[in-house]
């Protein structure tokens, strides 16, 4: 969705040269989460040094400079630059402070414009600035009211009445005598007022050199760079309880991703819900918001201070770059051997003996009792998450003999589905702040359930909340398609089964036959990767198709949706996954010499029954692709009629990630044949944190 960056240097000085770069370079590694506008604010000149609001918060400073282009970065970067040129302002103007702020927009409320885009201005003299991140959901309300009390809009979109109502608010407190009200009392009334999910940077003529940020339901993270008297040189601390107004140089930054921080300092604080953050005078409060607390006293009250202590991101500068690879989806699918090691590491127990083969999931230990009470697993996702789910759901009833449901996390809350207090809810997101996810986890709370997180980011908002769950330590995925972090899942999902399963002795050979397969996936993974070319190849035959189908059953059914759907949102092509089983009530009428169809045939308990759906295709005269496991080209190509791709064989419940990969590698060569960003796909974004 939405990207947000701001940069704040304190007692070192910067050129505005200098804080544009940073603001951009920001930007740039916010580019993968999808957006269709961009836009910064900087200071138009030297504003005060002290802001003492003792006297009252007025000041002289002029309006700050706002910039917002419809396109790419790029298109921001040049137009910035024209406008400084034209205007002669001075790009050395050093500053010893300075707050920047800095957006990348995915249009929700009106159309990629300049008019749409963020920062969104209370109005002349952009007194108050605000970036945003999700939806206000009662803008319209608020519109209406602020419309009423003369503002007027400029845009379409939910977010200018956020800075409106700053507006609102300081003048009335200034009307009514409270020279004396602060930033962030006047940001505390305004979120009073809003409901929604929102990740908000507040800047303010009125505060200057001072930010405020807070969220509710979008993710957002302050990272800390203290320096020592040379300001090239980082100084270590623990806690942000040590950043006190001591005159020590540092770079504060705030941002929705780690990987717009990572390159600065790997020092971070994860913004919780309902915390707002004030980063004045070099110093860093952390306030807590209470939605109740003042809301009928018509004045302002003293917000609570909370203490953190910072967190040290595991990701590094390396992961963010794309490498020897041309895009970030070929360097994620192939970075999957490794991947899948490290999600293992550390949890598969293999000894000399049989008994000591084992999975020990530190994150779920202290409640597998409870899980193996409950009366049934529920599995709750979004897209790929709910694929890698649906296809690890088998081994999960078989090793548990519990009943698995599968729930779509919109659907679930649109129906207000039952969840039970003997119910275990599994929540799969790669991101860990999927809007959908997150309020479908809040309702599962509320119904009393037992909720386990499996996440690809540790501090997510899904991770935090739930009871318990897995990491699965796939490291940054920057492609908008998850691939990575997709077979990672299953593998995790699989190490579940494994777990809540137990010792028991009727299983016993089962669940050493998949361990043993766990600890030799990578190499398998790795074997299938040179079917590059041969994917590459099948994707030139494809180039100018409108459709693919592809038929899977059993273990593989969630192959076929997951396949289907890395073409349909990267390749911009229509694709459909059908279970197999379901052809002849009604996908059969597609069939003729035209539609191409890829059929997954490995070797499992679906086999005989995958041979005779090619059977019936190839009587329709169907297009087939057919997917097979090494050594059965002979017995599932009738008549050497389709061309088939052979894969290495694993154990029945891993074989949806050995695969996935040559599907993978299906999407990424057609999006790059036909043309497309295979990275930034049309209308997508990385992580969905609306609704």
């Amino acid at each position: 969705m939405c990207g947000i960056f701001a940069y704040l240097n304190y007692n070192v000085n910067r050129e505005r040269r200098y804080i544009l770069e940073v603001l951009f370079n920001g930007l740039r590694r916010l580019e993968y989460r999808g957006y269709d506008s961009a836009g910064i604010s900087i200071d138009s000149s030297l504003p005060p040094l002290i802001s003492d609001h003792s006297n009252g918060p007025s000041c002289n400073c002029p309006p700050p400079l706002v910039f917002r282009q419809e396109g790419n970065i790029e298109s921001l970067v040049k137009s910035v630059y024209e406008d400084v040129a034209a205007t002669d302002l001075n790009l050395e103007e050093s500053f010893s402070v300075h707050a920047g702020i800095a957006h990348t927009r995915w249009a929700t409320h009106g159309e990629p414009a300049p008019r749409n885009s963020h920062p969104q201005s209370s109005g002349p003299g952009n007194e108050f600035l605000v970036i945003h991140n999700g939806v206000i959901t009662n803008y319209e309300v608020l519109k209406e009211t602020l419309v009423r009390h003369g503002f007027t809009f400029e845009s379409e979109t939910d977010t200018e009445v956020i800075p409106k109502l700053a507006k609102f608010v300081f003048d009335k407190a200034n009307e009514e005598g409270d020279q004396t009200v602060t930033f962030s009392q006047v940001v505390f009334e305004v979120m009073r007022h809003l409901e929604g999910a929102y990740a908000l940077i507040f800047k303010s003529s009125h505060y200057p050199n001072e930010l405020i940020a807070c969220k509710r339901g979008s993710p957002l993270i302050l990272g800390v760079k203290e320096l020592t008297q040379d300001e090239n040189i980082a100084a270590s601390f623990q806690d942000v309880k040590f950043l006190s107004n001591n005159g020590q140089p540092k770079e504060l930054f705030l941002s929705s991703d780690a990987s717009a921080v990572v390159e600065h300092t790997k020092k971070v604080l994860v913004i919780e819900d309902g915390e707002v953050v004030h980063l004045k005078d070099g110093d860093v409060s952390i306030l807590k918001f209470d939605h109740g607390k003042g809301k009928h006293s018509g004045a302002f009250a003293r917000p609570a201070s909370v203490q953190r202590a910072l967190s040290i991101l595991e990701m590094e500068v390396e992961q963010i770059n794309k490498g020897n690879y041309e895009h970030y989806m070929q360097k994620e699918i192939h970075e999957q051997p490794e991947s899948l090691k490290t999600t293992m590491r550390g949890r598969l127990i293999r000894g000399d003996s049989s008994k000591s083969k084992t999975v020990l999931l530190g994150g779920l230990k202290d409640h597998l009792k409870t899980i193996r009470r409950s009366r049934r697993i529920v599995f709750i996702g979004c897209g790929t998450s709910y694929n890698a789910a649906l296809a690890a759901r088998p081994i999960l009833e078989e090793l548990s003999g519990m009943p698995v449901t599968m729930e779509i996390a919109s659907d679930l809350l649109d129906r207000q589905g039952p969840i039970y207090r003997e119910d275990t809810s599994v929540f799969v997101s790669q991101s860990g702040e999927t809007a959908d996810t997150l309020h479908a986890l809040e309702y599962a709370l509320e119904n009393g359930a037992l909720c386990v997180g499996i996440t690809n980011t540790v501090g997510s908002a899904i991770a935090r909340n739930t009871h318990c769950g897995v990491h699965i330590n796939a490291g940054c995925e920057i492609g908008v398609a998850s691939t990575k972090a997709y077979t990672s899942q299953i593998v995790v999902m699989a190490m579940l089964a494994l777990a809540i399963g137990g010792d028991t002795i009727s299983s016993e050979s089962r669940r050493e036959a998949i361990i043993d397969s766990l600890f030799d996936l990578p190499n398998k993974v790795r074997e299938v990767l040179k079917l590059d070319q041969e994917m590459k190849d099948i994707a030139q035959l494809l180039i100018a198709e409108q459709s693919l189908l592809v038929f899977g059953r059993g273990y593989n059914y969630a192959t076929a949706l997951e396949g289907a759907l890395k073409v349909k949102e990267v390749a911009l092509m229509h694709s459909e996954g059908i279970l197999a089983g379901e052809m002849k009530h009604g996908p059969l009428a597609l069939v003729d010499e035209t539609l191409p169809i890829v059929v997954i045939a490995t070797r499992d308990a679906c086999f005989s029954k995958q041979q005779s759906v090619i059977q019936q295709l190839h009587a329709r005269k169907g297009r087939l692709i057919v997917m097979c496991s090494k050594g059965d080209a002979a017995s599932v190509c009738v008549g050497g009629s389709c061309r088939v791709i052979e894969v290495p064989q694993v154990e029945d419940c891993l074989q949806p990630v050995i695969n996935i990969v040559p599907l993978q590698l299906l999407a990424y060569h057609l999006t790059v044949l036909r043309g497309y960003n295979v990275d930034q796909p049309r209308n997508l974004a990385k992580s969905v944190t609306t609704q």
